[in-house]
């Protein structure tokens, strides 16, 4: 089987054709860092239609990454499946319309966010705009429930290393039916810092539809506005999200690591 390493801010993805074979026990073997090529989750291509399904590193599927789409984008772009740089991607959270701004500089518009308890999803009467869903120390911990064709929970309150608790404890909460993407963010000058543990992969160095929800839940609570480009400092570099009234614009790195080829 042929493969391509990719990463895009270290979020690190094995992009293979869609006609391989792969199921969930196979796609974990491929990202196992010990035993297998090591990556956070295999891209499946489709370089005709074009597309891209995405499957985690413990063989989950996922609807849709952000730093996978930019790294399939790039893909296409590098192996002249692309005769221009600009393309339609379809992902199973819908099609998404990507650049290429420069070699390995990639824009994508993302589909618009959404608090929506049932497109979240989350068991929720109403939506989950700085509601508090957990304590420490008699203080309350606020977070925001973003749809991205994925599930996320942002908090902008300070938790400290108390994330590494509360992250995965979230993720196991009833009343999150499909799990849920957690992020941390952190006022910085233009911006936000934001670490995310994803469904099926842990602490990532960045997560790409996570930096997105963490912006359009800021716009929710009046700590950003629309159409301002708002930088996201990721564990492994910086994104530029900007969200706009019908969609949300992310441009940042992707890299080709290497070429390969595994029994």
């Amino acid at each position: 089987m042929q493969f391509a390493k990719y990463e895009g801010l270290g979020n690190d993805f094995i992009i293979v054709d869609a006609s391989e074979p792969i199921d969930a026990a196979r796609a974990a073997e491929l990202c196992d860092r010990h035993t297998g090529i090591g990556a956070d989750g295999v891209l499946l291509v489709d370089a005709k239609r074009p597309s891209m399904q995405v499957l985690n590193a413990d063989g989950s599927d996922a609807e849709m990454c952000g730093n996978g789409l930019r790294c399939v984008a790039w893909h296409l772009r590098r192996v002249g499946a692309l005769s221009r740089d600009e393309t339609v991607i379809e992902t199973a959270a819908g099609p998404h319309h990507c650049w290429i701004r420069g070699p390995g500089d990639v824009e994508v518009v993302m589909r618009a966010g959404t608090v929506d308890p049932g497109e979240v999803p989350v068991a929720s009467p109403q939506p989950l705009i700085d509601a508090p869903l957990r304590e420490i120390g008699g203080r309350a911990i606020r977070f925001t429930a973003v749809g991205m064709g994925n599930p996320h929970l942002v908090t902008f309150d300070a938790v400290g290393d108390a994330r590494l608790d509360i992250g995965p404890d979230l993720q196991a909460d009833a009343r999150f039916p499909q799990s849920v993407n957690v992020g941390f963010a952190e006022d910085m000058p233009g911006g936000f810092r934001l670490r995310v543990l994803e469904r099926g992969s842990g602490w990532t160095r960045a997560c790409g539809t996570g930096a997105c929800a963490a912006v359009f839940a800021a716009v929710q609570t009046g700590r950003a506005v629309l159409d301002e480009p708002v930088a996201i400092l990721l564990p492994g570099g910086p994104l530029t999200i900007t969200v706009k009234p019908d969609a949300i614009h992310m441009r940042g790195p992707a890299k080709h690591v290497f070429n390969g080829i595994i029994p």
